[in-house]
């Protein structure tokens, strides 16, 4: 996933902006003279994985073209606390300004990148691959499905329109499995091809899932780890198999060891504390 081909990326980096500067940043503007520039470091001041370096140059183009970035470190390095990750140069006002709107991106980015990793080294010497879901910050989609693949998980759909995900209140909805899995089949005969994954609240779900032709993944929604066990068995590999509802760092060994393909886990995301950067500034040159 390339943050930097995609235009929602700017925009949303325009809109911190937006939110955190107004009219201006009065407090630089009152300190600090026009012409005075800077140096500064981004200082990574806990051990995790560094993420979001890609959007530091596009939050400080947005303040001044003179700001040069030196990246020290790539996404996806795991490096200790007291580890210096970036240093920036250019207008004082420029990197004062961009501050804040920078370190709350890869703050966040690398908490979650950090947080991910830990679940899948917990998963580790198991088949099984983690996902990540759609319980990400309203706007931040793209931001935060970047950072966990950044920490090792494979991104599940990155909304409604690109996969097809029978879930209870479709069930409900529908009058059942079986009907709602062959109305969702017939609705898509003939169109572009589009994976198809059922819900299942139960092992007989699962037997109604594996009697219609045409599913590509079976989730195991609030399965105890013994059941996902016993759904893996009698799946026998037909269709793939996800684990997911309520999976946290103390019980996703569990789930893999279950034999499932995958475990999807929200909490990678929803609930990932931002790791601790600081930027500091080293050098003022022309300050009044």
């Amino acid at each position: 996933m390339n943050l930097l081909n995609d235009s929602s990326i700017l925009r949303l980096i325009q809109f911190a902006i937006h939110e955190d500067i107004g009219d201006g940043d009065v407090t630089s503007e009152a300190t600090v003279s026009e012409d005075s520039t800077a140096s500064a470091r981004f200082l990574q001041k806990q051990d995790g994985v560094v993420c979001g370096m890609p959007i530091l140059p596009l939050v400080f183009r947005e303040f001044s073209p003179d700001v040069v970035l030196n990246v020290l470190r790539n996404d996806g390095d795991y490096v200790e606390a007291g580890t210096v990750i970036a240093t920036v140069d250019g207008p004082a006002r420029a990197l004062l300004a961009a501050e804040r709107t920078a370190l709350n991106f890869i703050q966040r980015m690398s908490g979650v990148a950090t947080l991910t990793q830990a679940y899948v080294d917990k998963m580790r010497g198991t088949k099984t691959q983690l996902l990540d879901t759609r319980k990400t910050i309203p706007g931040w989609r793209l931001v935060d499905k970047y950072s966990t693949q950044v920490g090792g998980a494979v991104n599940h759909r990155m909304g409604l329109f690109d996969m097809i995900m029978i879930k209870d209140n479709h069930i409900t909805a529908a009058g059942g499995v079986k009907p709602a899995i062959e109305r969702c089949l017939r609705e898509i005969e003939g169109r572009v091809p589009i994976r198809v994954e059922v819900e299942a609240k139960n092992i007989q779900d699962v037997k109604d899932i594996l009697d219609c032709a045409g599913v590509d993944r079976v989730m195991f929604d609030n399965f105890s780890p013994e059941e996902v066990a016993r759904g893996v068995q009698l799946v026998g590999g037909a269709i793939e198999t996800e684990a997911s509802g309520g999976i946290n760092y103390e019980t996703i060994r569990s789930y893999a060891q279950a034999g499932v393909d995958y475990v999807s886990s929200g909490a990678i995301t929803h609930s990932a504390k931002a790791l601790d950067i600081s930027m500091k500034l080293l050098l003022a040159r022309g300050l009044q």
